[in-house]
């Protein structure tokens, strides 16, 4: 991935970024060695026990309130409504939009959360919608055209999207994305937000038999979408990104949204887990809650080429491919030059004895 275009909205995200990260100390080298370090490293998804489950940003069964209009530690909105077996954002039925938030601000530097959902409907083969999105943000409660909630947002969005919107995509849907936002990006629902994709998969969570999840982690820079889709108690990679920054002090929450195609979308629980991970003094010593949300390297939107995978055939080179690159290029250029030098005296030698 390449760094984005001057100017653009993500090129502003880039360079808050790039303050921030000179004002605790990390150059262009320190990053590159942390990338190849953490790069390769595949994350480790907890196994869920209790130790260190954080229960006021957790949602579980048995849900307090049922059948009324609150419940302790959440709020909800628009078309949620509150059962014994699952909290349903939005109902089979069109023009619907619905959001469930937690109470309390989060100031975990490393967390992670585990989704328990359903999408399931009526509708056959692309005629259901639009689907869930799970939010890390600075605003809660505040309705709006992406998914139920508002654009323009200010930290981490998950998209669980059903419906394809853009016919020209090559994309196959259900499909989950990530989104990481300023403030200064909108989400383009005609593109299925493509153009503010960090990353993405195809997932086929709709209308299934059996349950269905889907882990988010972030620690050190380092977001991980993980699902749990086939009923093998095994968990999948989806999405693995470094280089993200997020703040403290957002709140969690998950909305859903309907149009003219409609699904029932269901949040069965959210649990949220403290993970246990050393900092430096350095990182330690930083105000966790200004620092602005933003992503390192970021693909450029006109370089997001799809393929049926969800994936991208060609993406942009990151900073430290193109550290790799002009090295290798140095190289070449060495032993160009020494290769030349040899032939060069080899053959002076060779006209010397002609002579």
């Amino acid at each position: 991935m390449r760094h984005p275009e001057d100017g653009s909205p993500l090129a502003e995200v880039a360079e808050r970024n790039g303050e921030w990260r000179r004002k605790v100390g990390f150059g262009p080298m320190t990053h590159l060695l942390l990338l190849l370090l953490l790069g390769p490293v595949a994350a480790d998804i907890t196994d869920g026990n209790s130790e260190h489950l954080k229960r006021e940003h957790s949602l579980i069964k048995p849900y307090q309130g049922v059948g009324s209009s609150s419940m302790p530690l959440w709020d909800f909105q628009g078309s949620t409504i509150l059962t014994s077996q699952y909290v349903r954002l939005t109902p089979d039925e069109r023009s619907k939009e619905g959001s469930i938030w937690n109470h309390q601000p989060c100031f975990l530097k490393d967390w992670e959360m585990h989704v328990h959902f359903k999408v399931h409907g009526a509708g056959k083969k692309n005629l259901h919608g639009d689907g869930i999105a799970l939010w890390y943000t600075r605003d809660r409660l505040v309705q709006g055209p992406v998914f139920g909630s508002k654009d323009n947002f200010h930290g981490l969005a998950i998209f669980l999207d059903t419906y394809p919107n853009d016919e020209a995509t090559e994309r196959v849907f259900p499909y989950i994305s990530v989104m990481v936002n300023n403030g200064s990006l909108s989400y383009d629902h005609s593109k299925d937000g493509r153009w503010t994709e960090l990353a993405g998969c195809t997932a086929d969570f709709r209308n299934s038999d059996h349950d269905t999840f889907l882990a988010v982690r972030y620690s050190r820079g380092r977001l991980t979408v993980m699902t749990d889709l086939e009923d093998k108690n095994q968990w999948k990679n989806c999405i693995d990104i470094t280089g993200v920054l997020l703040p403290t002090g957002y709140y969690f929450g998950a909305s859903a949204g309907t149009g003219d195609l409609s699904d029932n979308h269901d949040i069965i629980s959210m649990k949220l887990f403290q993970l246990m991970v050393e900092h430096s003094p350095e990182e330690e010593n930083i105000d966790w809650t200004k620092i602005e949300p933003s992503v390192h390297f970021f693909k450029s939107p006109k370089d997001n080429v799809d393929d049926p995978t969800g994936n991208f055939r060609s993406g942009p080179l990151t900073g430290w491919r193109v550290f790799l690159l002009l090295l290798c290029a140095l190289l070449g250029i060495i032993v160009c030059a020494v290769v030349g030098a040899v032939v060069f005296q080899k053959r002076q030698e060779r006209n010397k004895r002609f002579y």
